[in-house]
């Protein structure tokens, strides 16, 4: 375990959260198709999480990108990817997806803003981005919530699945 919160815990992947992640996945299919199609095509079946399990757990002790679990007392509710990493500026982007039921309730914001000061503490970053559409209003608050700056617009950087490229917005975080 990495942060221990209320009743919410955040850990790195590990292989055998992979029925977890099949499970949040395939519980909030309409939820995470515009933002989030890659991880849910990859755990679509409980063998493709598996493999992405094991592949992430990988992608985790190289340092190439990290992926977090958030847990209740029960079950997988929320991931969270520190991703995108640059070793040289020192720098990586967050994004994350939470289960129905489980939004607007601040669990993001807290885990952010926890992983956020353990990974400048333990993995050395210095700058953390979250790129989001003005209108995924949550992501903006959890942007805010946790003192990352607009910086500023990037023109077509996302395109949803059979969508026209979006415009999206960066948001930035320093290290004090």
């Amino acid at each position: 375990m990495i942060v221990s919160f209320d009743n919410y815990n955040i850990s790195a992947i590990r292989k055998q959260d992979a029925f977890g992640i099949h499970e949040l996945m395939c519980n909030n299919k309409e939820r995470f198709k515009r933002y989030f199609p890659k991880t849910l095509e990859e755990n679509i079946t409980l063998e493709k999480a598996k493999d992405f399990s094991i592949n992430k757990e990988k992608a985790f002790k190289n340092k190439i990108e990290f992926l977090f679990v958030l847990k209740n007392i029960k079950k997988i509710i929320g991931l969270i990817y520190i991703k995108e990493l640059d070793w040289t500026k020192m720098q990586g982007e967050f994004a994350y997806c939470i289960g129905s039921g489980y939004e607007n309730k601040g669990l993001i914001s807290k885990a952010v803003r926890e992983l956020s000061q353990y990974s400048f503490e333990n993995l050395g970053l210095e700058i953390f981005q979250i790129i989001v559409h003005k209108d995924n209003i949550s992501s903006v608050k959890v942007a805010e919530n946790c003192n990352f700056i607009w910086q500023r617009n990037l023109p077509k950087e996302y395109t949803p699945p059979k969508e026209a490229p979006l415009d999206m917005e960066l948001y930035e975080l320093y290290k004090n």
